[in-house]
């Protein structure tokens, strides 16, 4: 259990490592839950494709549309995409690799679960089954049947207990020539998508690794910018409703004391844990400047550039910079010693 612990802490830490890990688990559970489900092909003439085709590909888009659910990335390069420009400029290049990436790794469950359906075959040989040519595997000569009647026939290969059609096609036939082609398929298709995958690791080095770099460093500044303000303004918040707390019960026994006549309420010293409850306030000691605060840091978050010093009006725009390399600040002193040898 330790080791589990352990390992979802890593993962925790490290989003990318966790992504990966979302994606792998959700490739298992695809495979899983295909083996787990129940196949029942209609076996009737129209209905026979449409269900096939169904398992085959509506499973697979759910899948798609869950794994950018269960990507936290998503939220943020949609607050990112639709956030005001503010002072702080908008680069496509991250928002396009950071959609390149969520989508990369929402594909591989989707994979996995059309590679594992065509190589089974179920649904291949639900959906064609009316489609295998009988002048080729089947007898035709001594059979008169009108071609709606062949089809319903044909459509009841895949359910081998109501099959009334040997003496036109075996069953065992048809369904053996339907799985290869279906597993030819499933092949072809794992081969295409190894193959992309080996031409996107083996081009992205003949490109401009300075962009690459430069956008993958910005979309982890993001995702690590948002996860330190969830942290401050929890932490806020924290100390905000203590403080709160505090001076209500502290105002309730002053009234009480004074309708028991009691001592006068004392005005007492602050402790050391309240002094630092106040000093993690910042300033902001009511719900409309933290409204403010937080309106501003969604119309212009702060310009990434950490040589100014920029405050802000209530309206979120920039009243002045001071530049900290003009403040008075102590000039350091430099002593050298020399000694003798």
């Amino acid at each position: 259990m330790d080791k589990f612990r352990m390992i979802f802490q890593f993962l925790q830490s490290n989003q990318e490592s966790f992504m990966n890990g979302i994606c792998g688990i959700m490739a298992l559970a695809s495979a899983h839950l295909y083996t787990a489900f129940d196949f029942n092909c209609p076996c009737i003439p129209g209905y026979n494709m449409s269900y096939g085709m169904g398992v085959l590909f509506v499973p697979p888009i759910v899948l798609f549309l869950l794994g950018f659910v269960m990507n936290n990335n998503v939220s943020m390069l949609a607050e990112e995409w639709k956030r005001p420009t503010g002072m702080r400029q908008k680069d496509p290049a991250v928002l396009r690799y950071m959609l390149c990436s969520m989508t990369q790794r929402a594909f591989i469950a989707p994979a996995v679960w059309v590679s594992v359906t065509l190589l089974d075959g179920k649904c291949f040989i639900c959906a064609f089954s009316t489609s295998v040519p009988v002048d080729k595997l089947g007898n035709m000569t001594d059979v008169d049947l009108s071609e709606k009647e062949i089809k319903r026939m044909l459509a009841r290969i895949p359910c081998k207990d109501i099959y009334d059609g040997h003496s036109i096609i075996e069953q065992e036939v048809a369904a053996r020539y339907l799985r290869c082609i279906s597993q030819a398929l499933g092949w072809t298709f794992v081969l295409i998508m190894t193959f992309m995958a080996f031409l996107v690791r083996a081009i992205r080095p003949c490109f401009t690794q300075a962009a690459f770099l430069k956008s993958k460093y910005w979309s982890h500044y993001i995702d690590i910018e948002r996860k330190l303000f969830d942290e401050t303004c929890t932490e806020h918040a924290k100390s905000f409703a203590k403080l709160c707390i505090q001076q209500f019960f502290e105002t309730i026994n002053q009234d009480m004391g004074m309708e028991h006549h009691m001592e006068p309420p004392y005005i007492t010293e602050e402790k050391p844990s309240e002094q630092e409850e106040k000093e993690k306030l910042l300033g902001i000691t009511d719900q409309g400047t933290m409204n403010k605060v937080l309106k501003n840091w969604h119309k212009c978050k702060p310009p990434l550039n950490l040589s100014k010093y920029e405050t802000h009006n209530g309206n979120g725009c920039i009243k002045e910079n001071i530049e900290l390399n003009n403040l008075n600040s102590p000039k350091k002193e430099i002593i050298t010693y020399y000694s003798k040898v």
